[in-house]
This record gives C-alpha cells, sequence and structure tokens, in this order.
C-alpha cells in the first residue's frame, strides 16, 4: 500500500494530509498569512502519529493550483524542499480536481462544476467528470469572469457545482440551474490531495522535484488603477 504524503495551501485554509495502507489522517490550520509557518509542523505532527519518518513515504503531492498566488509558491516550495532531502517523487495536483474528488466524497457526484473565487471580479473554474472509474477533464480549468462561467451539458444525473466563487459572485450564478444545490463550502483539501496523488502515482505520474511548478492561470495578480476601471466600466 502507498504511503503519500500532501499538502495544500491554496486558498486560506492549509492542511497536511498522510494517505497509509488506506487512511488518511489529516491536520488543518485557518489564515493565509500563517500558511509557511503551519504546514511543516503540521507535516511533523502527521509523520509522529503515523511513527514513519519523511524517507518513508513514497511520494509528495502537493495542490498546484489555482489558487492565491502566494500559497501555490509556499506548497510548490516546501514540497520541493522535502522532496530533495528525501529523495522522493513529487505529486502536483490541480485544486480543482480535489474540489471535484470533495465532492464525490460528500455526495457520490459523477459531473461537478468547481468554481474557487480568484479575486479581482474573477474566478478559476473547470469541469469534471467520473467515468470508468477516474476523472475527466470535461473543461480545463479557466479564469474568466463569473458571468462567462459556461459548463458543458452532462452526460447523466445533474451537475455538482461547488466552491466559494459561487458564494462571491452570487448575482453572476443566480439564474444558473445548478446554482441551487450548489456548495460553495466545497474547498481544496489535502485529503483528496493525497487521494489522487495516489491515483498519479500508480499511473507513473511521479516528477522529479525540480520538474514541480505551480500552475497559473493569471499572469499579473494586481491591477493597476485604470485596468480596475475598466473592469467595472468596460
Amino acid at each position: 500500500m502507498q504511503t503519500i504524503l500532501a499538502i495544500e495551501t491554496s486558498t486560506e485554509l492549509a492542511s497536511a494530509a498522510l494517505l497509509r495502507d488506506g487512511h488518511v489522517i489529516i491536520r488543518e490550520s485557518a489564515g493565509v498569512q500563517t500558511h509557511s509557518l503551519a504546514i511543516l509542523p503540521m507535516v511533523q505532527e502527521l509523520l509522529t502519529e503515523a511513527g514513519i519518518s519523511l524517507a518513508q513515504c513514497d511520494a509528495l503531492a502537493f495542490g498546484v493550483g489555482p489558487g492565491s498566488f502566494t500559497g501555490v509558491r509556499t506548497a510548490c516550495g516546501i514540497v520541493q524542499g522535502l522532496a530533495f532531502g528525501a529523495d522522493l517523487p513529487v505529486l502536483p495536483v490541480v485544486t480543482l480536481a480535489a474540489m471535484a474528488q470533495a465532492c464525490r466524497d460528500l455526495n457520490g457526484a459523477g459531473e461537478v462544476l468547481a468554481v474557487l473565487d480568484a479575486r479581482m471580479g474573477e474566478v478559476y473554474w473547470a469541469q469534471y467528470r467520473f467515468s470508468a472509474n477516474a476523472w475527466q477533464v470535461m473543461v480545463e480549468p479557466v479564469l474568466s469572469a463569473p458571468s462567462q462561467v459556461a459548463p458543458l451539458p452532462v452526460q447523466s444525473g445533474v451537475l455538482q457545482a461547488c466552491g466559494n466563487g459561487l458564494a462571491a459572485y452570487p448575482e453572476a450564478f443566480a439564474a444558473a440551474p445548478y446554482a441551487a444545490a450548489g456548495l460553495p463550502a466545497v474547498m481544496p483539501n489535502a485529503r483528496q490531495v493525497a487521494q489522487l496523488g495516489s491515483v498519479a502515482l500508480a499511473q507513473g505520474g511521479g516528477l522529479n522535484a525540480v520538474e514541480a511548478q505551480p500552475l497559473y492561470l493569471r499572469n499579473k495578480v494586481a491591477l493597476t488603477t485604470a485596468e480596475r476601471a475598466a473592469k467595472v466600466n468596460p
């Protein structure tokens, strides 16, 4: 059985998880300003609880993004440092895919629209379908205005929407048929990062630490005064 250590810091909630022999133990810490300080102690707590060393893990998984610019850099940097020291492969997991897995864990959803608040009047979103015992990416991660979220028709059942983007821009999603049953509290978490990392490792998806890079969908993290005005008054 695999032993996967995972961390996720792309949002306000930092989390770490250890998947071992099919069981997951987790630690969480709220507050985006504390992520870089909180993660390593949480990792050490997990290893101590499991009674293993870092070198006894099979791989390290992390939330690669999209998400907070600082947050995804933090996760990537920490995982690279740990992986170099322990000579372990790295497993990047898309945060929106982790949200889809969280929906499936919660209610068995097989068609998921993940919508994450990107701030600055925009959202990160992607669409996933669970088929043949695996997730298929129906719409690759996109950065757009909330009004431009356009999921594809579902194959069967209903489309389960999730993520804090739904709550951040309620007016934009008010008329969407999937909004009423949306799950805005479902967010990226190390538990699902570990689960999806395990799948990736089984498929030979491990990377060398130097190859791990954050997934950025936004080239700029701030707008000028003129750009902000243009977004308000197009």
